[in-house]
Formats: C-alpha cells, structure tokens, sequence
C-alpha cells in the first residue's frame, strides 16, 4: 500500500506560503501523493490553487484531489482549470470527485445545491469534451493546448448514484476521513458496483485520515471545526478519529492495508512543515 500526504490547505487561517514547503519536503520523504481538501466557504486554500502550488514546486510526486467539489465550478472552466493544472505537473494530477454537501459551498449564482447530481453528470461529459480539445464557447477554439489528457477520475460519496459514477466512468474509489471500521462497507460497496458493471479486475480504492504528530490538541480541534456544521457529536467524532502518535497512525496504516487499499493518504491537521518529517518517519 502506497502512502501519500494531504496537504493542509482546509486547516482554518492556513499560512499559504506554507504549502509549497509542505510539498517539496513530501516529494523529498518519499511519499507517494500529495492530496488537498475541498472546500469554499471556509478560510482556507481553494485545492486547485493548492495543486497548482504543489506542481510547481515538485517533480514527480502524484497529486490527487480527495475530494473535489466539482458541481460548484461551471464545468467549462473547471475543465479548463484541471487541464493547466495536470499539463505543467507533466500529467501528475488525478482527480477524486465529489457533489459536495454543505450549502454554503455553492457560492456561484446558478450553481446550487439543487439538481447538483445532474448537473455533475453533465458536466463529466463536458470536462472530457473540453480535454479532448473539443471547440468551445461557440466558437471554433479549443479550450485546453494540443496533448491535453483525459485525467483520471476517482469518486468519493455513498449514494448508489456516486457508486454508479465510479463503476461507469472513473478508476476508483476515495472513502471518506472515518476510522477503517466504518469506511470497510463502502469500499466493498465501491468494488461490488465494479463488478457489477462488467468492468475488469478491481478499483483503485484510496483511504484518507488526519493526523497531528506535533501539536495534537490544536489538530483535533481544527478538524472538529472544519466539521463542526455536522453538530457537536459528529464533529468530536471526527476529532477524535485524528491520529494523534506514532502508534496510532501505524495502526491506521494496519488496518487501512488489511483492508486492502491501494493507497492512504495522511492528512495534516496544522500547517506546521515539521509534521511532513514526522509523519516520514512513522511510515517510511
């Protein structure tokens, strides 16, 4: 199993210069991804600035979106956004997506929480016709330069309508920041749908959770107030599920491999660069 790092830019009040560092000292440590989290109506770093960032100051680490709130861009621009993004990281970006669930995200006139399920699958359609150099606008301009890619494409969610995505177009899964007890039925959910839908071999499934090595108590609580619109018991839950020692991400590590996920990424719960070398250290 593959071991990445979530970059901190959700953590409330992030220092932006921070990030870069956060990813060049990532590549550095070995590890495998550098993930961002999505989110608008919070004082953080939008993830596709975060990964425009970590591309510019890496050279062959992954980058992975878990998960991005695609419904509240215009597909078009989103499209075109992703495909800068992927094509000045050398084709490094993969993209796990997501409809989003919190109202005050969808902060684009017309872009609403309402009817967000179909307007994602339509604009699924779009981003492969903008990467496939398709015109747009009305015109007869592409939208993306010559080489653009089709990015590859995870999802995140457990409707049967994100399950059904997943099986039909993308290449895998991403469960959701929980302990590995209680993500284990939507990741055999996620492979049942695959085999479902015909489609050979299995998905790639990629696990996520916080951690706070440094500065524990300040961890748990930036991740119960990014979570606190759930209410106070979810988002103590949440807080309480941060991995807050060494041996407490080892068994994260355990129980996410015993589980049988491709990859897992750690998330920084502070924007302290130092945690990147903790974090190493455990798992490497």
């Amino acid at each position: 199993m593959k071991i990445g790092l979530g970059l901190p830019n959700q953590v409330r009040n992030v220092r932006p210069d921070t990030i870069p560092l956060w990813a060049a000292k990532a590549e550095e440590a070995g590890f495998s991804t550098l993930g961002t989290v999505g989110r608008y109506a919070y004082p953080g770093v939008s993830d596709t600035v975060t990964l425009a960032a970590a591309a510019g100051a890496t050279s062959t680490i992954g980058l992975f979106s878990h998960v991005m709130l695609a419904p509240v861009w215009p597909g078009e621009l989103l499209a075109k956004e992703l495909a800068g993004i992927d094509g000045v990281s050398g084709h490094r970006l993969t993209l796990g997506l997501g409809i989003g669930g919190r109202p005050d995200d969808f902060v684009v006139d017309g872009f609403g929480m309402s009817g967000r399920g179909k307007r994602f699958d339509r604009d699924l359609e779009i981003y492969r016709s903008v990467w496939n150099g398709d015109p747009v606008g009305g015109g007869v301009n592409p939208a993306v330069p010559t080489g653009t890619r089709q990015i590859p494409l995870l999802f995140g969610g457990f409707s049967p309508a994100a399950l059904g995505r997943m099986a039909r177009i993308g290449e895998g899964y991403v469960g959701a920041s929980m302990p590995a007890s209680m993500v284990a039925p939507s990741f055999e959910a996620a492979r049942a749908a695959w085999t479902e839908a015909g489609r050979p071999g299995q998905p790639r499934i990629v696990a996520i959770g916080y951690f706070a090595l440094g500065a524990e108590d300040q961890g748990r609580a930036n991740v119960k107030d990014y979570y606190s619109f759930l209410g106070e018991e979810m988002s103590n839950g949440s807080a309480a599920g941060v991995s807050g020692s060494p041996e407490a991400v080892r068994e994260a590590v355990k129980e996410y491999e015993d589980l049988g996920a491709d990859e897992f990424i750690l998330i920084g719960t502070t924007d302290d660069v130092d945690e990147v070398s903790r974090a190493a250290e455990i798992v490497f």
